[in-house]
């Protein structure tokens, strides 16, 4: 592996194949045991809401448990959905696992619905009135992990307090999300795997409005990309033809590929060594030394190794 490159994990814990809900997230729990082992830096879980494919509405519940059964990589959101929730309640959530593993929590919040319109009513009342609010949230959200939140003139703390807080990121696709992680001095994860958006215009958005906070002196960056590795061509082309997403395209490992009409979805194919080129050229391009690396094959054991591949050979 490029020494310059890091790679982190973005699972949205799906239900493979016949699995239950059950054995969905214990590979949940694998996976991450797994990417601990051969050297990730993170592992995020992203959260959605009552669809019958992804297990996991509540990453803050499924962190708390795989904390438990790793040791050193870092666990994060990717994302809590702010809009639904109180920033009060999201802060203590993140200052207790940050309390309990310490040195090792990510707050990524975004501000999708998860779900359908009426789960997202169920969830939380009026989605679109809640997104119209998300400054003064992130806002809040900022103060409360800073001590300096005050409710009607009252102060109000998020407890516990961990002496190493959480680390806030905003994920977004476009450059509305990219203006709010500029404009409260959070880290910024650009979702390419989910978007035909030019992710480098984007960060470029990020960094130049960027302002310090008191936990981030400096713009820092990650993007999210589909990865499907194996140790041919021909088999990563072959599982990456099993991906249930219609009308996707593949995006060459090859740097030389071109990938300028962009699908609703983006996926590099190919060898580790094939991967790693088009991985160290999209850095280049987007000035960016850091993946969230998604992998939406359908086979179990095909998943866990691309992950393995992409990062030992």
């Amino acid at each position: 592996m490029n020494s310059q490159l890091k790679l982190s994990v973005l699972d949205l814990v799906p239900r493979l194949g016949e699995s239950s809900f059950e054995e969905a997230l214990q590979q949940a729990v694998t996976l991450a045991q797994k990417v601990e082992a051969w050297g990730y830096g993170r592992y995020w879980a992203a959260e959605h809401h009552d669809l019958v494919h992804l297990s996991c509405a509540s990453p803050e519940i499924l962190l708390s448990h795989i904390g438990a059964r790793t040791t050193r990589i870092r666990l994060g959101s990717g994302a809590v959905l702010l809009p639904h929730y109180s920033p009060l309640k999201v802060a203590e959530n993140f200052r207790m696992l940050a309390a309990l593993y310490p040195g090792r929590i990510d707050l990524g919040i975004g501000r999708a619905p998860g779900g359908s319109a009426h789960t997202s009513m169920a969830l939380s009342g009026n989605f679109l009135g809640h997104v119209a609010d998300l400054p003064q949230r992130i806002r809040a959200l900022t103060e409360l992990l800073e001590d300096r939140y005050r409710y009607e003139d009252v102060p109000v703390a998020a407890k516990p307090v961990p002496v190493t807080p959480p680390v806030m990121w905003m994920l977004g696709t476009n450059k509305k999300s990219a203006g709010y992680a500029a404009e409260f001095g959070t880290g910024y994860v650009f979702g390419q795997f989910m978007s035909d958006t030019d992710g480098a215009e984007v960060l470029e958005s990020y960094r130049v409005a960027f302002q310090p906070s008191a936990h981030l002196q400096e713009p820092q960056t990650m993007v999210a990309v589909n990865v499907v590795c194996a140790e041919t061509e021909e088999q990563a082309k072959k599982l990456a033809t099993q991906i249930p997403r219609p009308g996707q395209r593949t995006v060459p490992a090859d740097p030389s590929g071109s990938d300028s009409s962009g699908p609703s979805q983006r996926l590099i194919i190919g060898t580790p060594a094939s991967v790693r080129n088009r991985l160290q050229h999209m850095a280049e391009q987007y000035g960016c030394d850091e993946f969230l690396i998604v992998t939406p094959v359908s086979d179990y054991n095909a998943r866990l190794e691309s992950y393995r591949l992409l990062m030992e050979q």
